[in-house]
């Protein structure tokens, strides 16, 4: 069992240790702190700290350093966030406002965050799996070439151009656009594919009308995306800057970004406190290949469900100030979606 005044060296090592990236020592707490105790006193609270294995010594220097376990107990005991300053307030809602449309807003999103935290930002798309198809539009950018739009009630638009097997022209398209409308609109996306797939499947579909079979094929792939989860990232370059922070190689993190599927299911994994936070921290991680990393990040509320904001970094992070980041960023993010399906 740890005391309240071992938690309050264990926070004291983390702080310093974060800020100076140096062993700490009992004498620089008792200079750097208010204790009120001896620098013997703190070398017995350190020394059952590291029996709880939460420090430990890097070497044969008096400094320790905490464990993956001691940011653990370190996170789950933050009596508070650090607040954001104004300016930081105000970056995050200038950097955010009036976007072009939720990619704009995502990409947007996870730029401010690295800026805000030095570390890789991540943000989890909201889920359009139970969203409803709610327009789709038909422009002819030629007589055999369509872009075809795919809108949903919880902000996901699609844009595709696809060549036709046939000449068409406007009586056509109005024709195309009244027969997909009636199949596909208001209809959750699951539903309008089997609506489309049982159309694809009628032996003389394309006998009947090869152009309404392509644009059906067409409109299957592009609600198979809109069931897909993906992530937007930004700042993998901060890894770089930060590789004396990682004790091994920092190439499964940088394959993890590559390939997205480890980190969006890390993400979905994580168990939030009941503010919407979570951390997944150093070797918690290792099951991902991602024992050198943590991960703090902050529910956003969209209109299809929850989702994720939050940052990638060495273990040796500022906690407090990047789930601070992150909540503030996911509360904004929120809000400009609750905002825009207001106005729908």
């Amino acid at each position: 069992m740890v005391t309240e005044r071992g938690l309050q060296v264990l926070r004291a090592i983390v702080q310093d240790y974060v800020e100076t990236h140096e062993p700490v020592g009992s004498r620089s707490i008792v200079d750097r702190h208010s204790f009120g105790v001896s620098a013997a006193t703190i070398r017995n609270d350190m020394a059952l700290l590291e029996d709880e294995e939460l420090i430990t010594a890097p070497h044969t220097s008096s400094g320790r350093v905490p464990t993956d376990k001691g940011y653990r107990v370190f996170v789950n005991h933050l009596a508070q966030l650090r607040p954001l300053s104004t300016a930081q307030r105000t970056a995050i809602e200038s950097f955010l406002a009036a976007p072009s449309d939720l990619d704009d807003l995502m990409v947007r999103t996870v730029r401010v965050l690295t800026q805000l935290t030095g570390q890789v930002a991540l943000a989890q798309y909201p889920s359009f799996a139970r969203a409803h198809l709610t327009h789709i539009e038909l422009v002819a950018l030629a007589p055999t070439r369509m872009l075809v739009v795919l809108v949903t009630d919880a902000g996901g638009v699609s844009q595709r151009v696809t060549p036709l097997p046939r000449e068409i022209d406007d009586t056509d398209i109005a024709v195309l656009r009244a027969r997909l409308a009636s199949l596909i609109t208001g209809q959750a996306v699951s539903d309008a594919s089997e609506r489309l797939d049982a159309l694809l499947a009628a032996p003389d579909a394309v006998a009947k009308d090869p152009v309404l079979h392509t644009l059906a094929g067409v409109i299957v792939e592009e609600l198979g995306a809109f069931r897909q989860e993906r992530l937007v990232m930004a700042g993998a370059a901060t890894l770089a800057r930060r590789e004396q922070d990682f004790r091994g190689s920092i190439h499964p993190l940088l394959e993890a970004i590559e390939e997205q599927v480890t980190l969006l299911r890390l993400m979905s994994e994580m168990v939030a406190d009941e503010h919407g936070l979570a951390a997944s921290i150093g070797t918690e991680n290792a099951s991902f290949g991602l024992g050198e990393a943590s991960i703090v990040a902050s529910n956003y509320a969209a209109p299809s469900g929850t989702a994720r904001v939050g940052v990638m970094g060495p273990t040796r992070m500022d906690y407090p100030s990047n789930l601070a980041a992150a909540r503030a960023v996911a509360r904004y993010l929120s809000r400009m979606l609750d905002e825009d399906e207001a106005s729908r």
